[in-house]
């Protein structure tokens, strides 16, 4: 580095990289509001009338086993804090890795592992090395396989029932890689399975962020997919198919993708949406599932009574919609116009539009699953926004939470689990809190948070990291090497895996194009408008940027464009120059066209996206193991233990910021007291299912008869299908368990 570089440096153009120590804080999620969709419940003609039908809808259509093709209810995968805490046939061999390895299971370090193994503590973590402390000490067990969860035998789609029955008629046979001695078992999810609570707050969600921020009605996609549309009924004569852009939808992306284009997870292969919806609409909702007479939502439609439990509600799919939903969307008589199956009649709009339906009712009803009442959200804060723990009466737990905390931030924690929602994936929210406006508070009732830069953390603690009032989905920041490069803010490589293991957001949709926002803003920056998929790519602030992507000045460097190269103002594209609340006015620039394309191969343009995954949040964490994008780890501990080495690999695509994370942090008390701040993040609510986490009756397949090395076959589905082990979840009404729901593996 030469010296005028370094004086730069100095001069607090990179005043983040030197103040790197300092982070944003985790905040409560009290009074904090939900992502506003406009159009959806407002404007003239909003797409739903009537929310609380909506919700009702949503939470069946969530917990209904009818909505799978075996068996498989979205809260099959979601069931337990809203994750899925079974351990017998939970493991993926690693079929998205770029390796053939990932073509085949590997012996865990219990001795066994693939189909139907029941996994235990042995297990765990999935990566280890002879000091645990140090991931450059020899590795002593490493793996590719992925701990996630089971969903369906598979099978191509032939038809189904429509009005009983909860499968579907499918052409199945054992698996060619799920399966025990040629039995077949069902599959198993690539990835580990995320908590739906609170996943209202995220941008994008999966993973990788493939459920798009805007929903486009019918797929994940949003304005990717060019073929998506809805019907609307124009006159007794006429309906049209037209484009929806929902934006802060993407709990609906999410929703309506596994039952229909993921053949692993809930539905037989050649399955569509339409088929569902004839599935579903005539049927009574929850048929063969008990539902709480005292069900938060679903209570006034019970068939129970206080007395005795009973299955199903007292109306119909078909009737809550058409409670629920604009007319437009439903009322049409005829059935032209809409496509047909194979072999019958053609479909008719309630049945094309179902998918529109599923995915507004699904998001609606999660949107009321926030849990925002733990010990950390009711504790009240100081001047600094530290929690007093003032609410808690036990004096040694209490000083144990006061130095779990200041570990969390002092060890750069928050630079990722940031705000109420201890995620940086939460862009609208972040910036709704970070937007100064009169009035406005959130949190403790006692003790409320001013929205505004200091929303996070004093003296702007959160624009250090690249959130801020303008929510910026794109950031430029260091890698493990020191090397800048452009990331999806919100999803970063930690080393959990390999790259080559599992693309993340580095991966790509079904069309060919890239997931990563960041990719769509290098085509942006070079002028190529056909390359830009998503609608927050025209947000992007280069100003933003922790570590900058061009300055006005003139110095040398290969970093950075500068004025040797050619410069123009940031938004001049557009006639709306992004410089407004700009902390270093010299950032607010963007290379032209022609600098952009000339430095396309260069470190100017590079991009940090390869293996990186959606921070989530971690309230109610204690509930929700396994962890990590592969379910690696079984325990808090071995989380706490995870960051204190690292990470598991260090290529140079990690982010900078694991090298800070956790370095002060040693076995005893400190991982103790970490761990139980991470436990007072668990609302009692979750733990006791009480509302508005309380639910109708579930049975989930854990597992088949047998075990890993044979399993029973004769599966009423198929004799050559392994016969399921089940789980039985009994329905729970707003008051809750008595029994609290216990974390991952405990003893």
């Amino acid at each position: 580095m030469n010296l005028a570089y370094r004086i730069f440096l100095a001069s607090g153009l990179f005043g983040v990289v030197l103040t790197a120590q300092a982070a944003a804080f985790p905040t409560s999620l009290r009074n904090v509001p939900i992502p506003p969709v406009p159009g959806l419940l407002d404007g003239s003609s909003p797409i739903v009338v009537n929310k609380d039908a909506a919700i009702a809808l949503g939470k069946a259509l969530f917990w209904d086993q009818a909505v799978g093709s075996d068996g498989q209810a979205c809260a099959s995968c979601h069931f337990h804090a809203g994750a899925d805490s079974r351990v017998k046939n939970q493991i993926n061999p690693g079929q998205l890795s770029s390796q053939r390895s990932g073509l085949a299971f590997d012996a865990l370090p219990s001795g066994s592992g693939g189909p139907n193994h029941e996994l235990s503590l042995n297990d765990f973590p999935l990566h280890r090395f002879s000091n645990p402390l140090d991931n450059t000490s020899a590795m002593t067990f490493d793996t590719d396989d992925v701990v996630s969860s089971a969903g369906t035998f598979g099978g191509e789609f032939v038809g189904s029932s429509k009005f009983t029955g909860v499968n579907d008629l499918c052409n199945r046979s054992a698996d060619e890689l799920f399966n025990v001695a040629h039995v077949g078992t069902r599959r198993v999810e690539p990835r580990n399975t995320p908590t739906v609570i609170n996943a209202v707050f995220n941008h994008r969600n999966f993973w990788d962020g493939r459920a798009n921020n805007v929903f486009n009605g019918s797929s994940p996609w949003g304005p990717r997919d060019q073929n998506a549309g809805v019907w609307v009924k124009q006159n007794a004569k006429t309906v049209t198919k037209q484009r929806l852009n929902l934006i802060n939808s993407s709990l609906a992306s999410q929703a309506v993708a596994p039952p229909v284009f993921n053949n692993i997870e809930m539905g037989c292969s050649g399955r569509y949406w339409p088929d569902i919806g004839r599935k579903l609409l005539n049927r009574q909702p929850l048929q063969n599932q008990q539902v709480h007479a005292q069900d938060s939502v679903l209570g006034a439609l019970s068939l129970s009574s206080a007395n005795e439990l009973k299955p199903g509600l007292k109306t119909t799919y078909r009737n809550l919609i058409t409670q629920a939903f604009n007319a437009k969307y439903w009322s049409y008589s005829g059935i032209g116009g809409f496509g047909a199956p194979t072999n019958g009649a053609p479909y008719n709009q309630m049945e094309a539009n179902f998918s529109m339906f599923f995915g507004l009712a699904l998001q609606l009803y999660q949107s009321t699953l926030v849990s925002d009442q733990s010990p950390f959200d009711q504790s009240p804060v100081n001047a600094n926004l530290t929690p007093t723990w003032s609410n808690i009466s036990d004096p040694a737990l209490r000083a144990s939470l006061s130095n779990g905390y200041s570990l969390f931030t002092g060890q750069n924690c928050g630079s990722c689990h940031i705000g109420p929602t201890t995620s940086l994936a939460a862009i609208e929210t972040n910036a709704t809190l970070l937007t100064p406006t009169p009035g406005a508070t959130y949190g403790p009732a006692d003790s409320p948070i001013a929205y505004g830069p200091n929303a996070f953390g004093t003296t702007s603690l959160a624009a250090t990291i690249g959130a801020t009032r303008y929510g910026s989905p794109v950031t430029r920041d260091l890698n493990a090497a020191g090397v800048p490069g452009l990331q999806d803010l919100g999803f970063v490589n930690l080393g959990v895996s390999k790259p080559e293991s599992d693309p993340g957001v580095g991966g790509e949709d079904d069309f060919g194009n890239p997931l990563s926002y960041s990719a769509q803003y290098v085509e942006y920056l070079v002028g190529n408008s056909a390359g830009i998929y998503d609608l927050p790519v025209g947000k992007v602030r280069a100003c933003d940027f922790p570590i900058p992507l061009a300055v006005n000045l003139s110095v040398i460097t290969n970093s950075y464009f500068t004025r040797r190269d050619s410069l123009e103002v940031d938004g001049s594209r557009e006639g709306v120059p992004r410089n407004q609340g700009c902390a270093i006015s010299t950032r607010a620039y963007i290379p032209t066209v022609a600098a952009a394309v000339a430095a396309r191969d260069t470190v100017k343009m590079a991009t940090q996206v390869n293996g990186a995954f959606k921070v989530p949040g971690i309230r109610n964490v204690e509930l929700t193991g396994p962890y990590m994008h592969d379910g690696s780890l079984a325990t808090l501990e071995q989380v706490v233990e995870f960051y204190a080495r690292h990470g598991n690999f260090s290529p140079s695509g990690t982010h900078n910021l694991l090298g800070i994370i956790a370095s002060g942090i040693s076995p005893g008390q400190n991982t103790t007291d970490l761990v139980n701040f991470m436990k007072a993040l668990t609302d009692e609510r979750v733990r006791y299912e009480r509302a508005p986490f309380d639910h109708p009756q579930l049975n989930i397949a854990h597992g088949h008869v047998g075990d890993d090395a044979q399993a029973v076959a004769g599966h009423p589905l198929s004799p050559a299908l392994a016969q399921d082990q089940q789980l039985q979840l009994p329905a729970v009404g707003a008051t809750g368990s008595d029994t609290p729901i216990e974390p991952f593996l405990a003893q």
